[in-house]
């Protein structure tokens, strides 16, 4: 829940001591969902940094959540685009398969026109004043032809196929580029780890001061924090 719906709910509970002593129920709901709000709030506050808000946040880097961890998502990209890329495979083949089939009934068909068409042309060169032979004939021809174009456009649409399977190879060299990426940032994070390691632990080191002579800001350290820091001097 955002700020501005917090605000709205809180508004709005402005209104519970106008209710009437029969609508307690009421009352319990709007008071819990108010707490939950609050809750929800300041989880969300707790995960960013100190002084983030909207009009800062060109300031601050992303908070690190699974949805801005560059890793996490450069790992989930190549995933997902190696499980897109097999799905696609998959219909491609399964489409080439369809027109290789649809390829082998067409060429029978044309086997058998082939041999309506002789028939009639013999049939109409013997009995030339039977017109049906000459209708027969023409009709064969022009089927023919029809099935013949049709065969030529099943083989290059089989071709355009294997266009795109081969330009979907690109998308395997893509992921690999990715991968090395992923790497040398892995390697690099390790590499800083190991660079900015110390021989204390950090819940054992002084805290640092809020506020030193010369800051610009007034965030001053408070009595609390005072009494913190002498402690750990003391100990």
């Amino acid at each position: 829940m955002t700020q501005e719906e917090l605000d709205a709910l809180m508004a709005g509970a402005d209104d519970i001591d106008t209710l009437e002593d029969g609508d307690g129920e009421e009352i319990s709901k709007v008071e819990n969902e108010i707490e939950v709000a609050d809750n929800e709030v300041s989880e969300v506050d707790d995960a960013l940094p100190l002084g983030y808000n909207d009009d800062t946040a060109h300031q601050w880097p992303l908070p690190a959540t699974d949805e801005n961890k560059m890793v996490h998502q450069l790992d989930d990209v190549t995933k997902e685009s190696e499980e897109k890329a097999s799905e696609i495979f998959d219909i491609i083949e399964s489409i080439s398969t369809d027109l290789m089939d649809k390829e082998e009934n067409l060429s029978a068909v044309i086997e058998i026109l082939t041999s309506n068409v002789e028939l009639f042309t013999t049939l109409s060169a013997k009995f030339p004043e039977v017109e049906a032979f000459k209708t027969q004939l023409e009709k064969n021809e022009d089927a023919l032809t029809q099935t013949n174009e049709a065969v030529e456009i099943l083989q290059n649409s089989g071709d355009s196929i294997m266009s795109v399977m081969d330009i979907m190879q690109y998308q395997d060299i893509h992921r690999q580029k990715i991968e090395r990426v992923i790497n040398v940032m892995r390697a690099l994070s390790k590499y800083m780890n190991t660079l900015f390691e110390g021989k204390i632990d950090d819940d054992k080191r002084v805290s640092s001061a809020q506020h030193i002579a010369g800051d610009t800001h007034n965030d001053v350290a408070s009595t609390d924090d005072i009494e913190a820091l002498l402690e750990q001097f003391g100990n």
